[in-house]
Order: structure tokens, then C-alpha cells, then sequence
């Protein structure tokens, strides 16, 4: 039986990673023992359950019926194996969130950071992702995600402010382009630094509010990253104009390296959410986490 159940953790591992590299990372061992792991389950069931390319490693259809049956009982397991550190002295476990580059940076760490010096049994892994994931499927405890981008069966509970968003340049950028004075001519007239969202495809989205209606613009440039940290980084090099979150501009509008434009079109988007499902209100590491995350306005 132990040797099943590892079996299976392994293979959902590799199936959501799809990446026997990455697997093995996660799980703390080498690739070819994972190999040789999801190797003994297809001969054990007599069925090919992942498909192995030079560049993917994807489920077949007898790997996801795999996935479908077995996901919500090892999810069960974890659970319940999770609720047994309530019988410890002190909180422990392992919570694993995914969430954007930008939250992880600004709203996350500044807590987890102080949070755990309090519970050194407790473990936080962070997993930078765009996309909306869905945390059961990829056994994530939580996501987090902007108001309005939520499921509705999910429980979300509020760990940031709104959040302001500004374009900024260098001066220098400015001084050989100008600057624009209405949205509209950053499409026409300018350098773009856009980010990609790697799990959609296409470019975040520049939004402005004018006359009180929302205004969205897709400008072109040189560069574009799937990083917003790579984003404001080029924008200090004077690529071009950068649209980020007020937080992350300030330090650098104060000490004169960026430079706000188009001030008066700044749009407020919603804050961040920890969502979750119901499972986990009764892990005490979970529950303590979550009050140091909420945001108390």
C-alpha cells in the first residue's frame, strides 16, 4: 500500500509539473528515480500514463482518468494529515499559495517574512503564476488574485488595498520622446515596455479612467518580459514608458530616476484576495497564517 500511495504522489507530481525535472525537485530526489517511479505504476497498471516528448511531458488519456479519481482522494490525505498538526505543541506544515510576481513581492513577503520568525514549523512555498490555477486540480492550499478574478465557490478573504496603477519613464526617456498627455498617444507616439502574461498570452493590460469610463490601450515597443520586475528595470534604463503599481514606482519617482506621466488617468484596480477552499479552515498552521495576511483597512 505505501509503495501504491507513492507511487501515485510521484506520478501527480510529474502530471501537473510536467517536467520529471521539476518533479524531482519538488520531491526532493533525482529525475531518474522519479522516471523509474512512474516507470513501476505504468507496469504495475499496465497502462502508458504519460506521454514523454524532448520538450513535454503530458498525460495521457489513461493518465488523466488517473488524475480524476485518485487527485481528490491524495487531496483528502493531505487534509487530513495537515489537521493532525493540531495535536502538536506548535503550529506545523506546509502551506503552498501561487500567486502573481507583483503580490508575492508587495503583499505577501512583507508578512510572511515577519510570520515566520514566529512558527519556525511552518513552511510557505511560493509559486509565481499569472494565470487563474486552480488550486484543487494543481493541489495548491491557496491562490491569490485580485478582486473580480476569483471563482465564486471559493472563500476569499482580503490581504491588500486597492491598487493604484501609474505610467512612468525615465527622464532621460522623456527628454528625447516627450511626454504624452492623454492616454491615446501612447500607442502612437511612444515606446511601450509591456508584460506578457505567460499563462494567457497576451499583454497586461494598460487601463486608464477618462470622463469617468475605462480606457484601454495597447501601445508597441521593443521589449517585452513575463516579468514585471524586469519591466521597471528597463524602464530605469530608458527603454520606454512602464505601467506598474504605484508601490513598486515610488521609491524611484522619490529619488528622481522615474518620472510619472499622464497623472491624471490613473486607474484604481481591486485588491488582492487569499482564496481558498473550506478544507483547510481547520489547519491551525493555515489559520494563523491567514490573520497575518488579512487586511484590515
Amino acid at each position: 500500500m505505501k509503495e501504491n500511495l507513492n507511487e501515485l504522489t510521484t506520478f501527480m507530481v510529474v502530471a501537473r509539473e510536467q517536467s520529471f525535472t521539476r518533479a524531482a525537485a519538488q520531491l526532493g530526489t533525482s529525475q531518474s528515480a522519479i522516471s523509474q517511479t512512474v516507470k513501476t505504476l505504468e507496469q504495475r497498471l499496465g497502462l502508458k500514463l504519460l506521454s514523454r516528448t524532448t520538450r513535454s511531458v503530458t498525460p495521457t488519456e489513461a493518465g488523466e482518468r488517473l488524475i480524476a479519481l485518485v487527485g481528490p482522494a491524495l487531496a483528502q490525505i493531505d487534509s487530513g494529515l495537515s489537521q493532525l498538526t493540531a495535536l502538536r505543541d506548535k503550529p506545523a506544515g506546509t502551506i503552498r499559495i501561487t500567486a502573481d510576481e507583483y503580490a508575492i513581492r508587495a503583499v505577501l513577503w512583507p508578512k510572511i517574512s515577519a510570520f515566520l520568525h514566529h512558527y519556525p514549523d511552518i513552511r510557505v512555498e511560493l509559486s509565481t503564476d499569472y494565470g487563474l490555477v486552480d488550486i484543487v486540480a494543481e493541489r495548491y492550499d491557496a491562490g491569490v488574485r485580485r478582486g473580480g478574478l476569483i471563482a465564486k465557490d471559493m472563500i476569499a478573504t482580503p490581504i491588500s488595498p486597492e491598487i493604484k496603477m501609474l505610467v512612468a519613464a525615465a527622464p532621460r526617456y522623456l527628454a528625447a520622446h516627450g511626454r504624452p498627455s492623454r492616454p491615446q498617444e501612447i500607442a502612437s507616439a511612444h515606446q511601450c515596455i509591456n508584460l506578457r502574461l505567460p499563462t494567457q498570452g497576451g499583454f497586461f493590460s494598460w487601463s486608464f479612467l477618462e470622463g469617468g469610463r475605462e480606457l484601454k490601450i495597447r501601445g508597441e515597443g521593443q521589449l517585452v518580459f513575463n516579468s514585471i520586475g524586469n519591466v521597471l528595470e528597463a524602464a530605469l534604463d530608458g527603454y520606454g514608458l512602464a505601467y506598474l503599481p504605484q508601490s513598486m514606482a515610488e521609491p524611484y519617482l522619490a529619488d528622481g530616476r522615474l518620472e510619472e506621466v499622464l497623472a491624471g488617468y490613473n486607474m484604481v484596480h481591486p485588491g488582492y484576495y487569499l482564496y481558498y477552499t473550506s478544507r483547510l479552515q481547520a489547519s491551525p498552521a493555515f489559520s494563523l497564517l491567514l490573520e497575518a495576511l488579512r487586511h484590515r483597512s
